[in-house]
Protein backbone atom coordinates (compact mmCIF):
# COMPACT_ATOMS: atom_id res chain seq x y z
CA UNK A 1 0.00 0.00 0.00
CA UNK A 2 1.35 3.38 -1.21
CA UNK A 3 1.41 6.13 0.81
CA UNK A 4 0.61 8.42 -2.83
CA UNK A 5 -2.71 6.29 -2.61
CA UNK A 6 -3.34 8.49 -0.25
CA UNK A 7 -3.03 11.72 -2.06
CA UNK A 8 -5.65 14.39 -3.53
CA UNK A 9 -5.51 18.12 -4.80
CA UNK A 10 -7.29 20.77 -2.73
CA UNK A 11 -7.02 24.02 -3.51
CA UNK A 12 -5.22 26.61 -1.43
CA UNK A 13 -8.26 28.82 -0.99
CA UNK A 14 -10.04 25.80 1.15
CA UNK A 15 -7.90 25.62 4.12
CA UNK A 16 -9.91 27.25 7.03
CA UNK A 17 -7.18 29.56 8.96
CA UNK A 18 -9.77 31.29 10.95
CA UNK A 19 -12.73 30.12 12.75
CA UNK A 20 -16.78 30.16 11.59
CA UNK A 21 -18.24 33.07 14.13
CA UNK A 22 -20.29 30.40 15.83
CA UNK A 23 -18.81 27.04 16.61
CA UNK A 24 -22.08 24.96 15.32
CA UNK A 25 -22.22 26.39 12.27
CA UNK A 26 -20.09 24.40 10.38
CA UNK A 27 -21.40 22.37 7.15
CA UNK A 28 -21.33 18.54 7.68
CA UNK A 29 -20.92 16.19 5.57
CA UNK A 30 -22.87 12.69 6.36
CA UNK A 31 -21.58 9.28 4.61
CA UNK A 32 -23.34 6.57 4.74
CA UNK A 33 -20.70 3.59 4.56
CA UNK A 34 -22.86 0.65 3.75
CA UNK A 35 -24.69 2.62 0.76
CA UNK A 36 -21.62 5.25 -0.28
CA UNK A 37 -24.43 7.77 0.34
CA UNK A 38 -23.43 11.10 0.87
CA UNK A 39 -25.53 14.00 2.30
CA UNK A 40 -24.50 17.47 2.51
CA UNK A 41 -25.71 18.72 6.14
CA UNK A 42 -24.81 21.33 8.96
CA UNK A 43 -23.34 20.47 12.29
CA UNK A 44 -26.41 21.54 14.20
CA UNK A 45 -28.11 18.89 12.80
CA UNK A 46 -26.14 16.28 15.11
CA UNK A 47 -28.72 15.18 16.61
CA UNK A 48 -30.74 14.31 13.87
CA UNK A 49 -28.43 11.17 13.50
CA UNK A 50 -28.33 9.57 16.28
CA UNK A 51 -30.33 6.68 17.73
CA UNK A 52 -31.51 5.59 20.88
CA UNK A 53 -28.48 3.91 22.55
CA UNK A 54 -25.72 6.10 21.08
CA UNK A 55 -22.98 7.47 22.74
CA UNK A 56 -20.76 10.33 21.77
CA UNK A 57 -16.92 9.72 22.64
CA UNK A 58 -14.63 13.02 23.53
CA UNK A 59 -11.57 13.49 24.07
CA UNK A 60 -11.13 16.28 26.87
CA UNK A 61 -7.66 16.94 26.61
CA UNK A 62 -6.65 20.84 26.92
CA UNK A 63 -4.17 22.36 24.16
CA UNK A 64 -1.29 24.03 26.32
CA UNK A 65 1.01 26.72 24.75
CA UNK A 66 4.02 24.74 23.77
CA UNK A 67 5.66 26.70 21.37
CA UNK A 68 8.46 28.97 22.59
CA UNK A 69 10.67 31.65 20.96
CA UNK A 70 14.00 32.78 22.58
CA UNK A 71 14.29 36.32 24.00
CA UNK A 72 16.78 36.92 20.95
CA UNK A 73 14.35 35.94 18.16
CA UNK A 74 16.59 33.40 16.86
CA UNK A 75 15.37 29.86 18.34
CA UNK A 76 12.44 28.36 18.25
CA UNK A 77 11.11 25.69 20.86
CA UNK A 78 8.04 23.34 20.91
CA UNK A 79 8.14 21.23 24.16
CA UNK A 80 7.09 17.69 23.37
CA UNK A 81 7.33 16.62 27.12
CA UNK A 82 7.52 18.21 30.41
CA UNK A 83 10.26 16.00 31.84
CA UNK A 84 9.94 18.27 35.29
CA UNK A 85 8.93 21.60 35.64
CA UNK A 86 12.00 22.62 34.62
CA UNK A 87 13.13 20.55 32.70
CA UNK A 88 11.67 19.76 29.04
CA UNK A 89 11.83 17.73 26.00
CA UNK A 90 11.73 19.65 22.41
CA UNK A 91 12.39 19.56 19.09
CA UNK A 92 14.18 22.99 18.03
CA UNK A 93 15.24 25.04 15.08
CA UNK A 94 17.29 25.65 14.14
CA UNK A 95 19.38 22.76 15.58
CA UNK A 96 23.19 23.98 15.27
CA UNK A 97 21.84 27.28 17.52
CA UNK A 98 21.16 24.43 20.39
CA UNK A 99 24.26 21.91 20.72
CA UNK A 100 24.60 20.56 23.95
CA UNK A 101 25.98 23.29 26.58
CA UNK A 102 24.38 25.75 24.39
CA UNK A 103 22.23 27.82 26.39
CA UNK A 104 18.41 29.70 25.48
CA UNK A 105 16.67 32.73 27.46
CA UNK A 106 13.10 32.91 27.50
CA UNK A 107 11.81 35.54 29.98
CA UNK A 108 13.48 35.15 33.10
CA UNK A 109 14.41 31.54 32.45
CA UNK A 110 17.92 30.83 30.55
CA UNK A 111 17.78 27.18 29.95
CA UNK A 112 20.78 24.86 29.02
CA UNK A 113 21.12 22.01 26.13
CA UNK A 114 22.08 18.76 28.52
CA UNK A 115 21.28 16.00 26.12
CA UNK A 116 20.24 15.61 22.39
CA UNK A 117 18.35 12.15 21.42
CA UNK A 118 18.82 9.88 18.50
CA UNK A 119 15.81 11.92 16.71
CA UNK A 120 17.03 15.37 17.49
CA UNK A 121 15.26 16.48 19.99
CA UNK A 122 16.99 18.19 22.59
CA UNK A 123 16.45 17.99 26.87
CA UNK A 124 16.63 21.17 28.10
CA UNK A 125 17.12 22.50 31.69
CA UNK A 126 16.20 25.91 33.44
CA UNK A 127 17.15 27.55 36.18
CA UNK A 128 13.60 28.47 36.90
CA UNK A 129 10.07 27.54 35.98
CA UNK A 130 8.98 29.29 32.09
CA UNK A 131 6.43 31.72 32.54
CA UNK A 132 4.16 29.90 29.97
CA UNK A 133 1.53 32.30 30.30
CA UNK A 134 3.38 35.61 29.27
CA UNK A 135 5.71 33.71 27.11
CA UNK A 136 3.85 30.53 25.51
CA UNK A 137 2.34 30.28 21.90
CA UNK A 138 -0.05 27.67 20.80
CA UNK A 139 1.08 25.40 18.26
CA UNK A 140 -0.97 26.13 15.07
CA UNK A 141 -0.92 24.17 12.65
CA UNK A 142 2.02 25.24 9.03
CA UNK A 143 -0.86 25.76 7.22
CA UNK A 144 -2.82 27.86 8.56
CA UNK A 145 0.35 30.19 7.77
CA UNK A 146 -0.06 32.48 11.16
CA UNK A 147 1.15 33.03 14.58
CA UNK A 148 -1.70 32.16 17.13
CA UNK A 149 -3.57 35.33 18.57
CA UNK A 150 -5.28 35.48 21.58
CA UNK A 151 -8.37 34.94 20.68
CA UNK A 152 -7.11 31.47 19.67
CA UNK A 153 -6.32 30.26 23.44
CA UNK A 154 -10.50 30.13 23.73
CA UNK A 155 -11.50 29.22 19.76
CA UNK A 156 -8.53 26.40 19.43
CA UNK A 157 -9.92 24.31 22.27
CA UNK A 158 -13.02 22.66 22.97
CA UNK A 159 -15.57 23.71 25.25
CA UNK A 160 -15.16 20.89 27.43
CA UNK A 161 -11.22 20.47 27.69
CA UNK A 162 -9.92 20.24 30.82
CA UNK A 163 -6.54 17.56 31.09
CA UNK A 164 -3.90 19.55 30.28
CA UNK A 165 -1.17 18.27 28.29
CA UNK A 166 -2.11 18.72 24.48
CA UNK A 167 0.02 20.34 21.25
CA UNK A 168 -2.72 19.82 19.35
CA UNK A 169 -6.44 20.08 19.34
CA UNK A 170 -8.38 17.49 18.63
CA UNK A 171 -10.53 19.53 16.03
CA UNK A 172 -13.44 17.19 15.71
CA UNK A 173 -14.64 18.82 18.91
CA UNK A 174 -14.37 22.55 18.20
CA UNK A 175 -17.72 22.27 16.80
CA UNK A 176 -19.96 21.62 19.98
CA UNK A 177 -21.32 24.01 22.11
CA UNK A 178 -21.90 23.49 25.79
CA UNK A 179 -25.61 23.60 25.50
CA UNK A 180 -25.41 21.31 22.23
CA UNK A 181 -23.30 18.48 23.85
CA UNK A 182 -25.25 18.90 27.04
CA UNK A 183 -28.90 17.42 25.43
CA UNK A 184 -26.79 14.89 23.80
CA UNK A 185 -25.58 11.26 25.52
CA UNK A 186 -21.37 11.79 25.83
CA UNK A 187 -18.64 10.20 27.64
CA UNK A 188 -14.86 11.10 27.89
CA UNK A 189 -11.75 9.82 27.36
CA UNK A 190 -8.42 11.68 27.62
CA UNK A 191 -5.65 11.74 24.61
CA UNK A 192 -2.86 13.75 24.54
CA UNK A 193 -2.16 15.17 20.65
CA UNK A 194 1.39 15.16 20.09
CA UNK A 195 3.99 16.86 18.09
CA UNK A 196 3.78 13.48 15.80
CA UNK A 197 0.34 14.56 14.57
CA UNK A 198 2.55 17.43 12.33
CA UNK A 199 4.81 15.08 10.99
CA UNK A 200 4.29 13.74 7.42
CA UNK A 201 4.53 10.23 6.63
CA UNK A 202 8.28 10.29 4.56
CA UNK A 203 7.55 6.51 3.94
CA UNK A 204 7.02 5.51 0.48
CA UNK A 205 5.02 2.23 1.68
CA UNK A 206 2.56 2.85 4.26
CA UNK A 207 3.54 -0.35 6.27
CA UNK A 208 6.69 1.46 6.42
CA UNK A 209 5.50 4.56 8.66
CA UNK A 210 6.82 4.48 12.05
CA UNK A 211 3.50 5.65 14.54
CA UNK A 212 4.47 8.55 17.30
CA UNK A 213 3.36 7.62 20.78
CA UNK A 214 0.88 9.53 22.64
CA UNK A 215 -0.75 8.90 26.35
CA UNK A 216 -3.81 8.03 27.02
CA UNK A 217 -6.93 7.55 29.79
CA UNK A 218 -10.05 5.80 29.42
CA UNK A 219 -12.30 6.09 32.88
CA UNK A 220 -14.00 4.13 34.75
CA UNK A 221 -17.07 5.96 34.09
CA UNK A 222 -16.56 5.67 30.23
CA UNK A 223 -15.63 2.44 30.38
CA UNK A 224 -19.42 1.59 31.98
CA UNK A 225 -21.19 3.93 29.59
CA UNK A 226 -19.66 2.34 26.43
CA UNK A 227 -20.34 -1.13 27.95
CA UNK A 228 -24.10 -0.07 27.67
CA UNK A 229 -24.58 1.54 24.76
CA UNK A 230 -25.74 -0.15 21.19
CA UNK A 231 -23.14 2.08 19.32
CA UNK A 232 -20.16 4.57 19.91
CA UNK A 233 -19.76 7.18 17.78
CA UNK A 234 -15.93 8.89 18.52
CA UNK A 235 -15.66 12.12 18.14
CA UNK A 236 -12.27 12.94 16.25
CA UNK A 237 -9.43 10.42 15.16
CA UNK A 238 -7.82 10.53 18.72
CA UNK A 239 -11.27 9.13 20.49
CA UNK A 240 -11.46 6.80 17.92
CA UNK A 241 -7.18 5.67 18.20
CA UNK A 242 -7.71 5.34 21.99
CA UNK A 243 -10.98 3.28 22.69
CA UNK A 244 -9.24 0.88 19.47
CA UNK A 245 -6.56 0.85 20.80
CA UNK A 246 -7.48 -0.01 24.22
CA UNK A 247 -10.04 -2.71 22.68
CA UNK A 248 -6.73 -4.19 21.21
CA UNK A 249 -4.59 -4.69 24.07
CA UNK A 250 -7.41 -5.89 26.71
CA UNK A 251 -10.38 -7.39 24.46
CA UNK A 252 -12.75 -4.98 25.23
CA UNK A 253 -13.43 -1.17 26.54
CA UNK A 254 -11.93 -0.83 29.82
CA UNK A 255 -10.97 1.41 32.48
CA UNK A 256 -7.03 1.77 31.40
CA UNK A 257 -4.14 3.90 31.13
CA UNK A 258 -0.78 4.62 29.06
CA UNK A 259 0.34 5.48 25.63
CA UNK A 260 -0.38 4.15 22.06
CA UNK A 261 1.34 3.79 19.07
CA UNK A 262 -1.93 2.47 16.98
CA UNK A 263 -1.73 3.07 13.65
CA UNK A 264 -4.81 2.35 12.07
CA UNK A 265 -5.11 2.30 8.13
CA UNK A 266 -6.77 -0.13 5.13
CA UNK A 267 -6.92 -3.66 6.31
CA UNK A 268 -7.49 -2.66 10.34
CA UNK A 269 -10.45 -4.37 11.98
CA UNK A 270 -12.47 -2.26 14.14
CA UNK A 271 -14.66 -3.60 17.14
CA UNK A 272 -14.74 -0.41 19.31
CA UNK A 273 -16.47 2.39 17.25
CA UNK A 274 -19.81 2.29 15.30
CA UNK A 275 -19.71 5.59 13.44
CA UNK A 276 -16.91 8.81 13.74
CA UNK A 277 -17.51 12.74 13.46
CA UNK A 278 -14.28 13.72 12.47
CA UNK A 279 -12.91 16.76 10.20
CA UNK A 280 -10.83 16.92 6.66
CA UNK A 281 -7.69 15.64 7.16
CA UNK A 282 -4.20 16.34 5.03
CA UNK A 283 -3.54 14.70 2.11
CA UNK A 284 -0.90 11.70 2.62
CA UNK A 285 -1.57 11.62 6.04
CA UNK A 286 -2.26 9.07 8.70
CA UNK A 287 -5.52 10.28 9.63
CA UNK A 288 -6.63 10.45 5.81
CA UNK A 289 -5.58 6.70 6.37
CA UNK A 290 -7.67 5.76 9.46
CA UNK A 291 -10.61 7.15 8.27
CA UNK A 292 -10.31 5.63 4.49
CA UNK A 293 -9.71 2.42 6.92
CA UNK A 294 -12.81 2.77 8.07
CA UNK A 295 -15.26 3.69 5.13
CA UNK A 296 -13.12 2.69 1.97
CA UNK A 297 -10.03 4.27 0.75
CA UNK A 298 -12.25 4.60 -2.76
CA UNK A 299 -15.31 6.07 -1.22
CA UNK A 300 -13.73 8.80 1.56
CA UNK A 301 -11.21 9.73 -1.69
CA UNK A 302 -14.61 10.46 -3.62
CA UNK A 303 -16.42 12.16 -0.49
CA UNK A 304 -13.15 14.88 -0.28
CA UNK A 305 -13.26 15.37 -4.34
CA UNK A 306 -17.27 16.00 -3.60
CA UNK A 307 -16.02 18.46 -0.40
CA UNK A 308 -13.62 20.12 -2.85
CA UNK A 309 -16.36 20.75 -5.32
CA UNK A 310 -18.90 21.95 -2.99
CA UNK A 311 -16.34 24.52 -1.32
CA UNK A 312 -16.15 22.55 1.82
CA UNK A 313 -13.38 24.18 4.14
CA UNK A 314 -10.47 22.03 5.28
CA UNK A 315 -8.46 20.90 8.18
CA UNK A 316 -8.17 22.44 11.89
CA UNK A 317 -10.67 25.43 11.56
CA UNK A 318 -12.88 23.82 8.89
CA UNK A 319 -15.87 21.30 8.47
CA UNK A 320 -16.37 17.82 9.21
CA UNK A 321 -17.58 14.85 8.25
CA UNK A 322 -20.07 12.49 10.12
CA UNK A 323 -19.30 9.08 8.85
CA UNK A 324 -22.11 6.38 9.51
Amino acid sequence: MLTADFDYTLPPELIASEPLAGRADSRMMVVQRDSGVVEHRHFSELPGFMREGDLLVLNDTRVVPARFFSNDGKKELLRVDSLTATRWRCMVKPGRRLRPGHTVGIGGATGTVVEVLENGDRVIEFDQPVDEDAHGHLALPHYMGRMDRAEDRERYQTVYARASGAIAAPTAGLHFTPDLLAALPHAFVTLHVGAGTFQPVKAERVEDHVMHSERYQVPEETAAAIAAARRVIAVGTTSMRTLESVTRDHGRITAAGGSTDIFIYPGFKFRACGALLTNFHLPKSTLLMLVSAFAGKDLILSAYAEAVREKYRFFSYGDCMLIL
